[in-house]
């Protein structure tokens, strides 16, 4: 029997991780054909999502699919992203959360999560491959860890 890939879980325990901490939930995606986001937000093929209860509306955090429709300049829009396309749910307030080595749309595979903790407060985007880790503020270096 093959096992279903551990992704979905992990992005859905991750953003439970956020409503029951008050913190704002954002999603890191890599937009191609099959990813339904406002154009105008995408920049560098990459697009990071407020996916918040309080920002989305008819949220869906399916095994295939993540769905929502949310306000994109006062505009109302809906967005539809595979699962693939997602490179990292986390926190806002403090970047604590889970990064996906890139995945091919086509190819269901378990994914392999990263967990990445930071001490800004901007919306992060996920790490290149093999970039150095930057500072906090505080002088010490965030981590990254990969979880196989």
């Amino acid at each position: 029997m093959i096992s279903k890939a551990t992704k979905p879980y992990l992005v859905r325990a991750i953003w439970e991780w956020c409503a029951d901490n008050g913190y704002t939930a954002y999603l890191a995606v890599q937009v191609d054909e099959n990813t339904r986001v406002p154009a105008e937000f995408v920049k560098n093929g990459e697009i990071v999502l407020n996916i918040s209860a309080d920002a989305t509306h008819k949220l869906t955090l399916g095994n295939d699919l993540i769905q929502f429709a949310a306000r994109f300049g006062g505009v109302s829009r809906e967005c539809s992203i595979p699962m693939p396309a997602v490179r990292g749910i986390f926190a806002r307030e403090n970047g604590e959360g889970m990064f996906f080595q890139p995945q091919p749309a086509t190819e269901p595979t378990a994914a392999e999560p990263t967990t990445r903790e930071s001490t800004s407060s901007a919306a992060p985007t996920p790490p290149s491959p093999g970039a150095p880790s930057p500072a906090s503020p505080n002088g010490r270096k965030s981590h990254l860890q990969i979880v196989k």
